[in-house]
Order: C-alpha cells, then structure tokens, then sequence
C-alpha cells in the first residue's frame, strides 16, 4: 500500500511555526506533496529521516513554489512542463517511479477580476498535453491545488461564487475536459455524493469555523489505476494554512 499527501501549505516558513513537522509525522505518507511553498532554495532548513525531497522554486521571491518529500527514490525528476511561459514560477514537479509518475502541481489563480483567466486557459490546454503525454508512458498521478471547484457539491455557496475565480464556467469546463481525457477524481470516486467536503477555506469571515469551504486540492489518477484505488480523504482536522491536507492511497 502507498500513501499519498498533498497541501498547499501557503508559506511552508509561516507554516512551519504552526506545527508543520508534528503534521508531516502523524500523517505518515510516503509521498508527500506541497504546494505554494512560497520560498527560495536555502530560506528553511527542512529534512525528515528517510525522505528525500525535490522543489521547484519561483524567480519571484515568496511566490509560488512546490516540494515532494519521498520515501521511495524516483528514477528521474522533472521540474515544469517544458513551456518557458509556465516554466518561471514553480508550480509543477513531477517523479518518475518505476510503475507510475507522480506530478504535483498549483494551478494558477485567475485573480480576482478574472484578470489571468485568459492565462489559465493556455496553462490548462498545456498541462493536460503534458499529462497526457505521460499518460502514454506509464499511468499519472496528479494531484495539488488546482484552483477550481469542479461542481456546485464542491463549493459552500456556489450561486454567489458563479462568476469568481476558481467557479468560472470555463474553469469548470477545462476541469471536465482534463477528466474526460482519462482521467479520475479520486475523493468523488469514493464519495460521489458527500457534501460539505472542503479542503481550502478564506481567512476572512470565520469561514473554517463556519465549513464555508471550497474542494480545490485533488488527486486525479488516470483511470487505469481505477482497480488500485484503496482510498481518498481529506484532513481538516490539520491546521497550519487556509488548506488541509488531502490523502489517497494505492494498492500498489
């Protein structure tokens, strides 16, 4: 059995001071997946007894920014999707293991305004070409803050957030098309109807107190991978950011 975590850890340094290492223990993952790091190479002493980790930094200071820590040593390591106007701000790392890739990923906010929407589309139709460009190597595991809530279930208050970043139709859209091209979510396979299931909450407005939550981190597996699905949660029992963690496991 394999055990994956992925958290967007908004800052691993703020994160860090409110009890990062006593989360990364207690979950115990042999992979584990970070996003929005929002750090540069040598700004955080960090190192776990028998993980290895990997990063992807942005250019622009306290930015962006992914890790992996691992238990397993890949065979070989990428960093970006080989496209110079993606490549600049750390957002996707991905492992090659020996029986499937493991790709991390923080998809790129559309900003408020929607001012980077039409950025995000391009990112989208170029990210799942990668994807699926692996897919026909050997099967994908992706998973990160994907920076959309796919269906109205995946929101708290999905009629006021219609045309907001991360619930733009299109999003939405991209998010279908990227499953459609053979790929699984895999909470929603285990938990097709569950409501009130969120993984990302404001600062603002006692939204966590509240559960005024949106479902934005993700594991999608292709779907060969559907038989070796054991299972997929999501940890906001963890504090530490305005993410929680989530976790699927494989029986791999």
């Amino acid at each position: 059995m394999i055990k994956l975590i992925s958290w967007n850890v908004n800052g691993l340094r703020a994160c860090a001071g409110k009890g990062f290492a006593e989360s990364f223990k207690a979950l115990d993952a042999d992979f584990f997946c970070l996003q929005e790091t929002k750090m540069q190479e040598g700004q955080l002493d960090i190192a776990f007894d028998g993980y290895e980790s990997y990063w992807n930094y942005a250019d622009k200071k306290g930015y962006s920014g992914t890790a992996i820590f691992t238990r397993i040593k890949p065979l070989s390591v990428t960093r970006g999707i080989g496209i110079d106007e993606h490549d600049h701000e750390g957002r996707v790392i991905t492992l090659e293991m020996e029986k499937f890739y493991l790709v991390t990923a923080y998809v790129p906010n559309s900003q408020d305004g929607l001012r980077r929407l039409e950025y995000r589309m391009r990112w989208e139709d170029d990210f799942r070409a990668y994807l699926l460009k692996l897919d026909a190597v050997k099967p994908v595991v992706v998973c990160g803050d994907l920076n959309v809530a796919h269906k109205e279930i995946d929101l708290k208050n999905p009629k006021s957030n219609r045309r907001n970043a991360g619930f733009t139709d299109e999003e939405r859209d991209k998010m279908t098309t990227l499953l459609d091209a053979g790929f699984t979510d895999t909470f929603r396979h285990f938990n097709p109807d569950l409501e009130q299931a969120y993984s990302w909450w404001s600062y603002r407005f006692h939204a966590r107190e509240k559960n005024a939550g949106w479902r934005i981190d993700y594991f999608l597996t292709s779907k060969r991978l559907d038989d070796v699905l054991a299972g997929a949660a999501i940890h906001n029992e963890v504090y530490g950011s305005d993410h929680c963690p989530v976790e699927l496991t494989l029986n791999l």
